[in-house]
C-alpha cells in the first residue's frame, strides 16, 4: 500500500516460512489424532517440516534430512499415507530445483521404509501403491514447475529485449527527426534571415556613406537579424546533436562572461554520470541560466549540485524579479526540462521563491539511464 517494492529475497523467505508453517501444522495435527503418538514422533515430524525452509540454499541436504526423519517416523509410528507429506514436499521441491534423480532415489528409500511397516507383503504393496503414485507425481510436477519457470524467464527476457529494441528504434527515429528539422530550418530560415540582415546592413552602410542619419528601425532590424542568426545556429547545433557541449561549470563561466552574476557550488562526492543523466543535468542548468539571463534582471544566480548516495540534486536559484503571487506560465524550456527529469524517474519543482526570485529544483536517481 505504501508503493515501495518488496525485496524478492524477503518474499521468497516469507513463502518458505509459510510452507513450513502449513506443512508442519498439517502433519502435526494429523499425528495428534493417533493415540499412540510419542514425543519422538513429534520431534521427527517437526524436523522434517522445519528443514523445508532451507530448500533453496541446500536442497539435497533438505531432501536427505526430510527423507531420513520421515522414514524413521514411518517405521516407528506406522502412520497413514498423509504421514508422508513432508517427504512428498521435499521430493517435489528438489525435483523443481533440478535434482530429479536424487528426488526419485529419496522417494524409493521412503517407500521402502513405508512398505516395511506392512505386516504382510500384500498389505505392504497396497499401502505403498498409492504413495508411489504420489511420489511419481511429485517428481513430474517438480519438473513441470521448473520448465514453467524457465519459460517465464525466457518470456520476460524476450519482453525486455523487445522493449530495449523499441527504445533504441524510438531514439533512432527521434534523432532522424531532429536532423530532418535541422535541415528544414537551415534551408527555409537561414537564407531568409541572411537576406534580411544583408539588406539591412547595405541600407545602413549607404545611409552612413551619404552622411544621412540611420533610422533606428533599420539599426534594430540589423541587430535583430544578427541575433536571430546566432540563435538559429545554436538551435541547429542542438538539433544535430543531443550531447552536451560542456559541463555545468563551463555554463556558469559562460554566464559570468555574459554579465550574469552566477556561482557554482558542488557538494558530496562527485562521480561519473550515465550519459542520459549527464545530458539532463547539463540541459537543466543551461535552461535555468538562460531563463535567469532573460527574465531575472540584474540578479545573482546560484547553481548547486548535491551528490548524495542515491540521488543527485540540482538546484538553480536567483534573487530576481519573479513574484510568488504572479507565477509565470511554463514555456517550452520548462516543459522540456520536466519531460527529461520525468523520463529518468526524477522529480522537478519550479516556481517563484517566497523571498523573491525563481527556483528550479530537480532530484535525479544516480543510476538513471545506465541501461540506455
Amino acid at each position: 500500500m505504501s508503493g515501495h517494492p518488496v525485496d524478492p529475497a524477503i518474499s521468497q523467505r516469507l513463502a518458505d516460512l509459510a510452507l513450513v508453517g502449513v506443512v508442519g501444522a498439517l502433519v502435526l495435527a494429523l499425528a495428534a489424532r493417533d493415540a499412540d503418538i510419542t514425543a519422538l514422533d513429534y520431534g521427527l515430524l517437526a524436523v522434517s517440516a522445519a528443514v523445508l525452509a532451507l530448500h533453496r540454499t541446500a536442497p539435497l541436504v533438505v531432501l536427505a534430512v526430510a527423507t531420513v526423519s520421515g522414514a524413521a517416523y514411518a517405521l516407528h509410528a506406522h502412520p497413514g499415507p498423509l504421514g508422508a507429506l513432508t517427504v512428498f514436499a521435499a521430493v517435489h521441491l528438489a525435483s523443481q530445483l533440478g535434482h530429479r534423480g536424487w528426488a526419485a532415489g529419496a522417494s524409493a528409500v521412503f517407500l521402502g521404509a513405508y512398505a516395511a511397516t506392512g505386516p504382510t507383503a500384500h498389505e505392504a504393496v497396497e499401502k505403498t501403491a498409492l504413495l508411489a503414485g504420489w511420489f511419481v507425481c511429485a517428481v513430474v510436477t517438480g519438473l513441470a514447475g521448473r520448465n514453467w519457470q524457465a519459460y517465464l524467464r525466457q518470456t520476460e527476457q524476450r519482453a525486455l529485449e523487445a522493449e530495449r529494441t523499441r527504445e533504441e528504434a524510438a531514439l533512432r527515429r527521434a534523432g532522424e527527426e531532429r536532423l530532418r528539422i535541422a535541415r528544414e530550418l537551415h534551408d527555409s530560415l537561414t537564407h531568409s534571415i541572411s537576406i534580411v540582415k544583408l539588406q539591412a546592413g547595405v541600407a545602413v552602410h549607404l545611409a552612413r556613406k551619404r552622411g544621412e542619419e540611420v533610422p533606428p528601425a533599420l539599426l534594430a532590424i540589423q541587430e535583430a537579424g544578427g541575433e536571430a542568426m546566432r540563435e538559429l545556429r545554436a538551435t541547429l547545433e542542438v538539433l544535430r546533436t543531443d550531447e552536451p557541449t560542456g559541463t555545468p561549470a563551463l555554463l556558469v563561466e559562460r554566464a559570468r562572461a555574459a554579465g550574469l552574476a552566477a556561482e557554482l557550488c558542488v557538494t558530496g562526492e562527485e562521480c561519473a554520470l550515465p550519459a542520459p543523466l549527464d545530458r539532463a543535468v547539463y540541459r537543466i542548468v543551461q535552461e535555468s541560466l538562460t531563463n535567469a539571463a532573460r527574465h531575472a534582471g540584474p540578479a545573482k544566480v546560484r547553481v548547486e549540485l548535491a551528490y548524495g548516495e542515491d540521488v543527485l540534486a540540482v538546484r538553480v536559484e536567483d534573487d530576481g524579479t519573479a513574484d510568488p503571487e504572479r507565477p509565470p506560465r511554463p514555456g517550452h524550456g520548462l516543459t522540456g526540462m520536466r519531460e527529461r527529469v520525468t523520463a529518468l524517474g526524477g522529480t522537478l519543482h519550479t516556481g517563484p521563491r517566497v523571498e523573491g526570485g525563481f527556483s528550479v529544483r530537480a532530484e535525479l536517481p544516480l543510476g538513471a539511464g545506465e541501461s540506455a
